[in-house]
Parts: C-alpha cells; sequence; structure tokens
C-alpha cells in the first residue's frame, strides 16, 4: 500500500503510527514534494470513489484566491478540479492511503487507516 503525506500533518503522523503499531509494509509518498499527476489524481479518485471536490482542502488560503467554494460541483468541471489539485496540491485532503485490494481511504481517522489495514 501507499500513503500520501504531509509529515507536518498530525493525522498522517496519526495514520503512519497505527500503519507501524500493525506492522503493515507501505511505501511513503509526500505528495507535496513528489506532486501527482492529474492522471495519477483521476486514478486515486476512482479508486476513493470520489470526486475532487471531496478531497479538496477548501478552507486553504490558496482554495479561497481560486474562488474554489464558488467552483461547480458537476462533470463540467471535474477537470479544472483536478487540475487545481494538481497544480496545488497542498489542496489534497490527508492522508490517502491506497489499499493492495485496488482501493483507497482518506485515512483521516483510525477507523479509516484499519479499513484500509483490513482490504
Amino acid at each position: 500500500m501507499e500513503i500520501w503525506i504531509n509529515p507536518a500533518c498530525s493525522k498522517c503522523r496519526g495514520a503512519l503510527s497505527l500503519l507501524d503499531a500493525e506492522g503493515a509494509e507501505y511505501t511513503v509518498r509526500r505528495y507535496l514534494e513528489d506532486v501527482p499527476s492529474e492522471d495519477e489524481i483521476r486514478a486515486v479518485l476512482e479508486r476513493l470513489g470520489l470526486e475532487p471536490w471531496d478531497i479538496t482542502r477548501t478552507q486553504e488560503a490558496v482554495a479561497t484566491e481560486l474562488g474554489i467554494k464558488e467552483w461547480a460541483r458537476d462533470a463540467g468541471t471535474r477537470d479544472r478540479w483536478i487540475a487545481a489539485l494538481a497544480s496545488h496540491p497542498g489542496l489534497i485532503q490527508r492522508p490517502i492511503i491506497t489499499a493492495d485490494d485496488g482501493t483507497a481511504v482518506v485515512g483521516r481517522t483510525e477507523e479509516a487507516v484499519r479499513d484500509a489495514l483490513s482490504r
């Protein structure tokens, strides 16, 4: 499995601690440094079963600058959202854990991380 993290994020550190405590094998991706492409974001969204606006941190300063809260949330604007996430990876909700079964979870809670471990 792979986990997208921001090392400064307490939820990310908590997820890593739980994965370590459970002896999980995983790869860390510091997504602010190793920025996912638009295609990688699309693939993760498919695995999550979510839309880009579902994983966007709309309270971030750059989100305000871009006016993201006002953007439509529909098929016609999906690519615009994905492009914004690829251009401004700090907008991506974290941590995201891709499970071995081809699914993914946003691991912000212990329950979500355990869910990823069980897949």
